[in-house]
């Protein structure tokens, strides 16, 4: 299996902020806080992004644990990002809207020693393809709009 593409339909819901978004037949509510203008009807799409990588690098524990020699009883990822809302909801051209930096903690449960778990984390972050597009960066590009009418 080479390139794939992957696809996702996002849908403004009627009244308020939140959308709905799809991919594969998979549903979630994306929202803001009522402090930011929203109904809170879902978590927002920064942390989203954050949900995403946390998720991303998860999987990639699980999925390559044993090939890793790693006896993995247990693992998840706390997460944490700054964003300065003034580039996003005032347009202030000297803040990003997006985050300036996320910070992450793995957290594992093994037998493995310190230098193998150690190892196994670089492989993780190596391995993780949201990491990868958040780190690295990815090229967006937009295409047509279409007008419905």
């Amino acid at each position: 299996m080479a390139m794939t593409t992957f696809k996702a339909i996002s849908r403004k819901l009627p009244g308020g902020l939140a959308v709905e978004s799809e991919s594969r037949g998979f549903k979630v509510i994306i929202d803001e806080p009522p402090s930011l203008g929203g109904t809170d009807t879902g978590m927002n799409p920064v942390e989203g992004l954050l949900v995403s990588l946390g998720s991303c690098q998860c999987i990639v524990a699980a999925a390559f644990a044993k090939s890793q020699g790693i006896d993995l009883k247990e693992f998840w990822v706390e997460l944490e990002g700054d964003l300065d809302t003034d580039g996003f909801l005032k347009g202030d051209p000297n803040v990003r809207p997006g985050y300036q930096e996320i910070r992450f903690t793995m957290h594992i449960k093994t037998d493995a020693p310190q230098d193998k778990v150690e190892a196994f984390q670089k492989f993780i972050q190596s391995r993780c393809p949201a990491g990868d597009s958040l780190g690295n960066g990815v090229s967006l590009k937009p295409a047509t709009i279409v007008i419905d009418k």
